[in-house]
């Protein structure tokens, strides 16, 4: 999508905290594709009903750890952009803000 919108990136920021799955490096931003269970969307997803004392806490460690990365990256003067999986059903939506992300 992004490619066909005419922007040009690099997978996977290895040098850049939490290694953003898509880095504009002239622009100083990135992109983040996360999946709704993994990073504990709470919009979407809801925790398993099953072993709930080991999965509560890690997915919310992963949030928080997201929170971090992104502070890290805007503190080195990047700006960062999340996608979550859930959006993908609309992505005439996702395209628009995409745009409008990177165009600002």
């Amino acid at each position: 999508m992004i490619h066909r919108m005419g922007f040009r990136f690099r997978l996977h920021g290895k040098v850049l905290p939490g290694k953003p799955d898509i880095v504009f490096k002239t622009k100083m931003k990135v992109v983040f594709v996360h999946g709704c269970f993994w990073h504990f969307h709470h919009s979407c997803c809801r925790p398993p009903k099953t072993r709930r004392d080991y999965w509560v806490p890690k997915l919310t460690q992963n949030a928080k750890r997201d929170k971090q990365v992104r502070m890290e990256l805007r503190r080195r003067g990047w700006r960062s952009f999340v996608v979550w999986e859930c959006e993908l059903r609309h992505p005439a939506a996702v395209e628009k803000r995409l745009r409008k992300f990177l165009t600002t």
